[in-house]
C-alpha cells in the first residue's frame, strides 16, 4: 500500500517541477510567475509585462536587453530560468467539400 502511495507522490512531485525546469516564458507568465524567478522582482516583473503590452511578444531573450533594468549581464544570468515560447499560429478553417460519385459499369 505505502509503495503506491509513494510513487504516486514522487510521480505528483515530478510533474509539479517540471514547469521549473522548461522556464518561465515570459510572453504568457503573469506577475507573480516572473517575480518567482531568482533575480527578478516586482519592478522588472511589472516592466516585462509594460513591455509586451506595448510592443509585442518577445521573439528572443535578447529582446529584454530593450526592458529597462535589463542589460546583457542580467539577461546572461536568467538564460537558464526564463524562455520564449514561439506564438503558435491558429490554424485556419480548410472548407473541404465532398464529392461522391458512383463508379461506372463497362
Amino acid at each position: 500500500m505505502f509503495k503506491g502511495m509513494f510513487s504516486g507522490a514522487a510521480i505528483l512531485l515530478l510533474g509539479l517541477a517540471l514547469p521549473v525546469w522548461a522556464g518561465v516564458d515570459i510572453n504568457t507568465a503573469p506577475q507573480s510567475e516572473l517575480e518567482a524567478v531568482r533575480g527578478i522582482g516586482p519592478v522588472k516583473a511589472r516592466s516585462i509585462i509594460d513591455h509586451r503590452a506595448l510592443h509585442g511578444p518577445f521573439k528572443s531573450l535578447d529582446d529584454l536587453d530593450a526592458v529597462r533594468g535589463f542589460g546583457k549581464a542580467t539577461i546572461e544570468k536568467l538564460r537558464g530560468e526564463l524562455v520564449v515560447v514561439p506564438a503558435t499560429v491558429k490554424p485556419v478553417p480548410v472548407k473541404q467539400e465532398i464529392r461522391w460519385s458512383r463508379p461506372k459499369n463497362h
